[in-house]
Parts: structure tokens; sequence; C-alpha cells
């Protein structure tokens, strides 16, 4: 699929959910492409813990209050410390 960044940035959740089910998405800007968004490759145990280990730094650095499980859980407890 093409899309124009205009459309993108009206229709990202939309968009990068099509490219979670495998569909390739090519963001154009005044006719060129510029970005493609692909789906994730598929993460095994060591990619986990990997990425887990990464959150947990972000999760330090962020200096969230309580430590959360995921990243749902994060992005919630982040959103709630702006209010």
């Amino acid at each position: 699929m093409i899309a124009t960044l205009r459309e993108t940035k009206r229709n990202l959740s939309r968009l990068v959910a099509r490219a979670a089910r495998g569909e390739e998405v090519i963001i154009t800007v005044h006719g060129r492409p510029q970005a493609r968004l692909t789906p994730m490759p598929r993460q095994g145990a060591a990619d986990r813990a990997v990425w887990l280990a990464e959150l947990r730094v972000l999760h330090r650095r962020c200096g969230v209050a309580q430590k959360p499980a995921d990243s749902t859980s994060l992005i919630s407890a982040l959103r709630a410390e702006r209010i």
C-alpha cells in the first residue's frame, strides 16, 4: 500500500495495524517514497529478554513510580504522571 504523509498522519493507527498484519506501507512526500512501515519480526525468548531489559532501562530513566509488567502498563503510568 502507498500512503501520502498527510494520509499517514490522519490514519496512523490504521496503517500500523495493517503493517502489523504483514502489509507493507510506503509513505510518500510530494510523490516520492520516504519511509516504509513493515511488521516487526517475531520475537523469540532471547529477543523478549533483551526487550524487557530495555524497557526496565526506560522505566528507570523516566522515573516511573512503580515497575510496570509490560509496555502497556508503562505507557499508562507515564500518562497518569502527566495529568
